[in-house]
């Protein structure tokens, strides 16, 4: 009879313990939510940082029941949104210091995985000059999307956080391809392989942005790059005080170079454009593209919701590559894993139309590509009949760049397996059923464990 009271004894005091436990929300904002389903009611919108009381010992489908303001309000929250009990430690409340071997805490949901391992990125280069023959030591990993794992203290406890925040700039036109703006967050739905999935964070605020202008400076283009400096100039003089640009020319794969470093200063941009020329070799539009995606990508990184920037790179090339290291698989993989929108300019009228034993002309291939290259990033791409037309498409791209929506969401596929996950954003139609198409990456990978 002593051990059974013991027993309950013991069952009671561990759920009363753990209903006294908190937690903070890890993602940079979620729901409290009137039932454990992503469609139902919201009761309040926590932001990071806030402490959540958990009510319920056992996650039910992947969600908690929990209160916030000293109890006054509950509701259900996502498992994935807030940090995992992973260990417990005895803390010497005089020191903070940690003085005994961790403990595992009750709990009959199961602990968040560690940090996960990514694979190797080569090194990014911020001196002012790029690398000339890259070397791939494996397939990069998601790490440029998923949130860090970090720990958290609360009161005794140490609590793990490993969770992933999908962050996506979207950009929305109607059926004459002109940007759509005033929508709000009832207006989208983002699926994740055809599923549902949560947003956590919403913002149609101006951010500051982080672009490259990248420049064939081969031959081939010879006759346009008076205009192309016309159309750089145009760009970076729509830059507001905390944007930032790089200026990158590239002809062959041991000639690419940064002539001007991230700065506001835009007399230095427009100096750095007054000095590209024309030289030999063959072309190498992949590497320059992945090096320069991985330099605007990294360049001040941060995972604060007050840090979020919006990161392009703008091409000017003719599209065809003749000599690059990578292949356009590596650079499309990298591309998946970086959240840089491409603009592309492709001048492809001088390639030759003549088919080659595939069926396919140069002409072909280079569009194509570019074409690519736009769509999996959520860019845009524009074959221009004359330089004429330069000057329009930078204000047309400056003005893109300014009307995107920043909307983030936590996966409900937790599986670490490297796979891609197709992304598509659904917004809904305007008066008169106008027809409205959002824009953004495809897809992208999931992290390796």
């Amino acid at each position: 009879m002593k051990i059974f009271i013991t027993i309950i004894l013991t069952l009671l005091f561990t759920f009363s313990v753990f209903a006294q436990k908190q937690a903070e929300v890890i993602v940079t904002s979620t729901f409290l939510r009137k039932s454990p389903d992503s469609n139902a009611e919201k009761v309040q919108t926590i932001q990071k940082g806030e402490k959540v009381t958990f009510e319920k010992a056992q996650a039910t489908n992947g969600w908690y029941y929990v209160s916030i303001s000293n109890g006054a309000i509950k509701g259900w929250i996502r498992k994935d949104t807030v940090g995992s009990i992973a260990k417990t430690e005895t803390v010497n409340q005089k020191t903070r210091k940690v003085v005994s071997t961790p403990t595992p805490i009750v709990s009959a949901t199961p602990v968040a995985s560690a940090t996960p391992t990514v694979s190797a990125i080569p090194t990014i280069n911020t001196t002012p000059a790029v690398s000339a023959t890259p070397t791939v030591s494996a397939t990069p990993a998601a790490a440029a999307t998923s949130a860090p794992a970090e720990t958290l203290v609360v009161d005794d406890e140490v609590l793990r956080v490993d969770t992933e925040e999908i962050s996506l700039n979207v950009r929305v036109v109607n059926s004459a391809n002109r940007p759509v703006g005033n929508l709000n967050q009832a207006h989208f739905e983002i699926y994740e392989d055809n599923v549902l999935q949560p947003v956590t964070s919403f913002t149609t605020a101006e951010v500051p942005i982080i672009n490259a202008l990248v420049i064939d400076n081969s031959r081939s283009l010879r006759s346009q790059l008076k205009k192309v400096i016309e159309a750089g100039k145009i760009i970076v003089n729509t830059n507001r005080p905390k944007d930032e640009s790089t200026i990158v020319r590239f002809v062959s794969k041991d000639k690419i170079e940064v002539v001007q470093d991230f700065t506001p200063n835009k007399s230095s941009l427009n100096d750095a454009l007054d000095n590209l020329f024309v030289e030999g070799g063959q072309t190498a539009i992949i590497d320059a593209i992945y090096q320069t995606a991985k330099k605007v990508e990294q360049y001040q990184i941060s995972q604060k919701k007050e840090d979020v920037k919006l990161r392009s790179l703008i091409l000017v090339s003719d599209g065809d590559d003749r000599g690059s290291s990578y292949r356009e698989q590596q650079l499309f993989e990298l591309l998946r894993e970086s959240n840089v929108q491409i603009y592309a300019v492709g001048f492809v009228n001088d390639l030759s139309k003549e088919s080659d034993p595939n069926g396919m002309s140069r002409q072909e291939k280079a569009k194509g590509f570019l074409t690519r290259l736009a769509q999996e990033t959520g860019g845009k791409v524009y074959f221009p009949d004359s330089i004429e037309e330069l000057p329009q498409i930078a204000s047309d791209i400056s003005g893109e760049l300014r009307t995107q929506y920043l909307i983030s969401y936590s996966p409900t596929n937790e599986n670490r397996d490297g796979t891609f996950r197709k992304i598509k954003v659904v917004v809904a139609e305007g008066a008169n059923k106008e027809k409205r198409i959002a824009i953004t990456r495809t897809g992208r990978n999931s992290p390796i464990k």
